[in-house]
């Protein structure tokens, strides 16, 4: 992984606290919104590697806009968790806060794509 790219990096260290509370709520016997979290959670990043490791441009650009989606898609469950008291609501705000922050970098990183394919 390189240090200087700040994707890669935010959400390599947001899996790995997915993982971790991944693993806190299968000890408290919730398990179906769990790995769903799990699922989408750690995408993101494997879906990032896999667009720096695209080769073609095109090939980058439908990783990253899955790599939004998966983002997206758990963004809605840690809403879910903290807006059903499974987890507490600081906890599920620091991680909706990071999850956010990725957000923010891949739509950036799409709508300039998009911008730089209309003016080619």
């Amino acid at each position: 992984m390189k240090d200087n790219n700040i994707i890669q990096k935010k959400s390599y260290n947001f899996a790995l606290s997915i993982i971790k509370l991944f693993q806190r709520l299968k000890t408290e016997k919730e398990y179906v919104i769990s790995k769903q979290l799990l699922r989408s959670g750690t995408s993101i990043g494997a879906n990032i590697e896999e667009a720096l490791g695209g080769q073609t441009r095109k090939d980058f650009f439908m990783k990253i806009n899955v790599a939004y989606k998966e983002a997206r898609e758990t963004k809605y469950w840690l809403n879910l968790l903290k807006d059903s008291k499974l987890i507490e609501t600081s906890a599920a705000e620091s991680l909706i806060k990071e999850c956010e922050e990725i957000l923010k970098i891949l739509g950036s990183i799409i709508k300039t794509m998009k911008e730089n394919s209309t003016n080619t």
